[in-house]
């Protein structure tokens, strides 16, 4: 046989493509609600904003961390000894001596991992996953038969998946040589070239937007929408398929004039796929506490918060503007990202 170089190169190629890694904190199957269709989202770590009312705190930092639930811990002294560097305790809980609290040291911890590894209840557990391209697209072909049917797909969001550009363009491609339809939801931060890179792979864009006022933006989010709202222009010129996805906050951006600015943006992208506003849900305020983080702010819903997602709903069907929400959504639905 002869011998073709090209063939090779293109093996080797593909078998460095599915070598690629990069770290990965959960890989949701039959997922709804990120994108067209059954998915599979794959959650990727690290974020350049960070929101106050962020639901999915542990993808923020591109570094593991540790996820500890004291409900699940029976006290069997296991981590105690593993622990190289004694940030885990067992004290007496009170006058009875039998009764055991676990005391978890964040400050002495190295994340080294050797405590999740010997807790068999869960109660500790190491979140992000260095994780090849051919590992991910293994979990993703799992529900290949349910895309077929539903339309569906991979969908890639974080945390930020263009923090990670060269994994997520990697994963793109196999994605795209599987035939497989590919979302990905970002925040928008991110430099245009990062953007013009994936571009050709995507086939819908979840474009996060979440305030229209920049000094807002700024303390919302720790950065400017300039930039955010640059890519988004861009990226529509460029003749991406986008949907605009607009978290509503209660006591933050459940406003009327924030409305009009959604309004007004979509109505000056003609080729948007349509508007979703997203509504608030307190799910990463659990999460600050299994995973140490300071709570930025105190969220909760407010009694009229359901009325003024309604109102921002109509605000955007006045005026012209397709919404992708059906009726009743903010009681049914849940907010994809911070």
């Amino acid at each position: 046989m002869p011998h073709n170089e090209q063939t090779e190169t293109g093996t080797e190629s593909a078998r460095a493509a599915g070598a690629q890694a990069g770290r990965v904190f959960d890989i949701q199957r039959f997922s709804i609600h990120d994108g067209p269709g059954i998915r599979t989202t794959v959650f990727l770590k690290g974020c350049p904003l960070r929101c106050l009312w962020c639901h999915n705190p542990e993808g923020m930092s591109p570094s593991q961390i540790i996820s500890f639930l004291p409900e699940k811990c029976i006290g069997c002294g296991e981590c105690v000894h593993a622990c190289p560097h004694h940030a885990h305790r067992l004290e007496a809980a009170g006058t009875d001596a039998s009764a055991l609290t676990h005391v978890y040291d964040r400050k002495r911890c190295q994340t080294c991992g050797r405590c999740a590894q010997v807790c068999d209840t869960r109660a500790l557990e190491l979140v992000g996953s260095n994780m090849t391209v051919e590992e991910v697209m293994k979990e993703v072909r799992r529900d290949r038969a349910f895309y077929a049917t539903s339309g569906g797909g991979l969908t890639i969001c974080g945390g930020e998946p263009l923090a990670q550009i060269d994994f997520t363009v990697a994963l793109l491609s196999a994605a795209r040589d599987e035939g497989l339809h590919s979302c990905v939801e970002t925040s928008g931060f991110a430099s245009w070239g990062r953007f013009r890179t994936m571009l050709p792979l995507v086939d819908l864009f979840l474009f996060d937007f979440k305030e229209t006022d920049p000094q807002r933006h700024t303390e919302f989010t720790g950065q400017s929408n300039e930039i955010i709202v640059q890519n988004l222009r861009a990226l529509h010129n460029a003749g991406a398929r986008i949907q605009l996805q607009c978290p509503i906050v209660p006591g933050y951006n459940d406003r009327e004039d924030h409305f009009a600015g959604i309004a007004a943006l979509a109505r000056s992208l003609p080729n948007l796929a349509g508007v979703q506003l997203l509504p608030y849900h307190p799910l990463g305020k659990s999460k600050l506490e299994r995973f140490g983080l300071c709570p930025a702010v105190n969220l909760a819903k407010e009694p009229l918060y359901q009325a003024r997602f309604e109102r921002g709903i109509s605000v955007l069907l006045g005026q012209g503007v397709r919404v992708l929400n059906r009726s009743g959504s903010a009681a049914t639905s849940s907010a994809q990202d911070g």
